[in-house]
């Protein structure tokens, strides 16, 4: 009898310890349509009529997030090995994410609630971004509001602009990518690192392209 107890014991934490690596005792659940009256009526055309949000274990939601309809692919794809999503082009829409309580960047920089779109983008290869992380894919936050031509990628330049908007800073509000771990979408995962992302598919025009972005987790370099 004690040996079943001991046993059952262990069960339990290694069912604890499995529920806490798989997202840190946050969850994915579905929400409506984006309606809000801070996101032009013409973005909204653009996403779903559904929508997916994380909610941590007190019930309370960490954000929104919105994916196109479709993501146009780009038309010179790269296999560079710094590279996880060359599919994609740069500037390119990826949707609309809602913070409704203040949260931060992966630099650490303050993000007000409110509605941002995701640009999808990449870290330059300068010597003042050499080594900042070991993949260049990012997404930079742009003002709902402001960012509204969402059919034309946004140039490297103009995205740093209404990123720096966001932070208040020269750097642009960010959030890195990750490689994709698990195979249910939508999910929210702890990678190796720690830090906790938010699995998913994109639907491109030419199939499913499944992405991970990290939600929680600050670059310590």
């Amino acid at each position: 009898m004690k040996l079943i107890r001991t046993l059952a014991f262990l069960m339990a934490i290694q069912l604890l310890f499995v529920g806490l690596t798989f997202g840190q005792g946050f969850k994915v659940e579905s929400t409506g349509a984006l309606t809000a009256s801070d996101v032009p009526k013409a973005t909204q055309d653009l996403l779903p009529t559904q929508g997916m949000k994380v909610v941590s274990e007190q019930g309370s939601t960490l954000l929104e997030v919105w994916l196109p309809k479709t993501v146009p692919a780009s038309a010179s794809p790269t296999s560079s090995s710094d590279i996880l999503y060359g599919a994609l082009s740069e500037g390119v829409f990826l949707g609309v994410v809602h913070y409704p309580a203040q949260n931060a960047d992966f630099r650490g920089h303050p993000i007000k609630p409110g509605y941002y779109t995701l640009r999808y983008a990449l870290i330059p290869q300068d010597g003042n971004h050499m080594g900042v992380f070991a993949t260049r894919d990012v997404v930079h936050l742009c003002p709902a509001a402001s960012d509204t031509n969402l059919e034309k990628p946004l140039s490297s330049a103009d995205m740093t602009k209404m990123g720096s908007a966001v932070s208040g800073t020269p750097h642009p509000a960010f959030l890195v990518m990750a490689p994709v771990s698990g195979s249910s979408f939508p999910a929210v995962v702890t990678d190796d690192q720690g830090y906790v992302d938010l699995v998913m598919k994109l639907h491109e025009q030419s199939g499913e392209l499944p992405v991970a972005l990290t939600i929680v987790g600050k670059w310590s370099g």
